[in-house]
């Protein structure tokens, strides 16, 4: 199990994160017009700050210019980051995650092409597309009906030493904001990556339009007859084993939910009523608790799923039920946080609810956290289907 007492490295990263936010983060997305949910611009100057720390970089090895941290690190510092600002964590840790799936992945020559500049650029993000109009990938009543085969429709055609890549792409985290791109698309010999700057000749990118059910930046890519060179490949196969990959997206929740909670217990012990801060009345004293509670056992799940993707073996040797600890810890976490921030709110009685201050936006956040990705159904579903050994049958050409 996680050694509970964390790292000299750990404390630091955690204090020094902690200190960035209150101090350059919080003053900036704490505004009133920049609670307004009609507006969430992202902060460019704080996001080249955090850059600049090391934080864009903080899952890069060390030996490619990065901080090299560990997962149970990245999830630290991910909550740290989400207590001042949802959207600037999700663009960090985006980018910081697939630094780490990426450039290991990379042929020497394309990391001596790419790597550097990524390291240096303070302003240089990664993003992955491999979601396309109409993918529809939910379980719910298709659980018990045999599973589609999902067939790319972008596709890259061999064109002499180039390929020539044309489709759509969806919902791709960090496209508006990215440097560089790796694009899924259907090859002659089946799905492919391949490394697409984004100065590249026929690819255009957009944000993403509303509804805005995401934190971040994300957006949609478009590539028409756009040309990479054939040493752009960088493999076949398709996406990256995600099953490993830190809950950093869990994190994030928690860094709303701890945002909540605090703005919540600072007002209680301020607000007089009855005589007493009403931090000592019974009924909200009992309402804290309830919510740090909820965010101490779901910080343990999200830290346990963080712990267990650093050391796969520890699930091999049964030290670790062999469970989907990242998509159990998504589960717990958003819905016991989502029901923090509400209790948080009501701590504040009417002025919950007022759009100059920050409980109306933490809400929200907390339901964006709820419902997107696959949503808490679906992935309940996909746990089932590991504790039951089920998988859907494939369905037939002839159907």
């Amino acid at each position: 199990m996680y050694n509970l007492h964390l790292s000299p490295e750990q404390i630091e990263f955690r204090d020094t994160v902690r200190g960035f936010v209150n101090d350059e983060v919080k003053p900036v997305t704490l505004k009133a017009d920049r609670l307004d949910l009609g507006d969430r611009t992202l902060p460019a100057d704080v996001l080249r700050q955090a850059s600049q720390m090391g934080l864009r970089t903080l899952q890069l090895p060390e030996e490619l210019g990065g901080v090299g941290a560990d997962a149970l690190t990245a999830c630290i510092v991910t909550e740290e980051l989400a207590v001042g600002d949802a959207d600037l964590a999700a663009v960090l840790s985006e980018t910081s995650s697939l630094s780490l799936r990426l450039f290991p992945a990379m042929t020497p020559q394309q990391r001596e092409r790419f790597a550097a500049a990524f390291a240096e650029d303070d302003d240089y993000h990664l993003a992955l597309a491999y979601r396309e109009p109409g993918d529809d990938s939910a379980l719910g009543i298709n659980y018990h009906r045999p599973a589609p085969e999902l067939k790319l429709s972008s596709t890259a055609k061999r064109d002499g030493s180039h390929w020539v890549i044309n489709g759509v792409k969806d919902g791709i985290a960090n496209a508006p904001l990215a440097k560089l791109l790796a694009i899924e698309a259907q090859t002659d010999k089946g799905p492919a990556l391949f490394l697409v700057p984004r100065d590249t000749a026929g690819l255009a990118t957009a944000e993403q339009p509303e509804p805005r059910w995401h934190h971040g930046s994300r957006g949609q890519i478009s590539l028409k007859d756009c040309r990479v060179p054939g040493e752009n490949l960088l493999g076949l196969g398709g996406g990256f084993d995600a099953g490993r990959a830190a809950p950093l997206a869990q994190a994030l929740n928690l860094g709303i939910g701890r945002a909540a909670y605090e703005a919540a217990l600072d007002y209680a012990r301020l607000r007089v009523q009855g005589g007493r801060p009403i931090v000592e009345h019974q009924a909200i004293g009992s309402k804290l608790a309830d919510i740090a509670i909820r965010l101490e056992v779901a910080r343990n799940t999200i830290w346990q799923a963080a712990w267990a993707s650093d050391h796969p073996a520890a699930q091999a040797d049964r030290s670790l039920p062999d469970l989907p600890l990242t998509a159990m810890a998504q589960v717990f976490a958003s819905e016991a946080v989502y029901r923090a921030v509400k209790d948080a709110a009501e701590c504040f009685g009417a002025m919950g609810v007022m759009r100059d201050m920050p409980l109306q936006k933490y809400i929200n956040d907390a339901r964006i956290c709820l419902y997107n990705r696959d949503g808490n159904s679906d992935l309940k579903l996909r746990i089932a289907e590991v504790l039951s050994g089920y998988r859907r049958a494939p369905l037939l050409a002839a159907e």
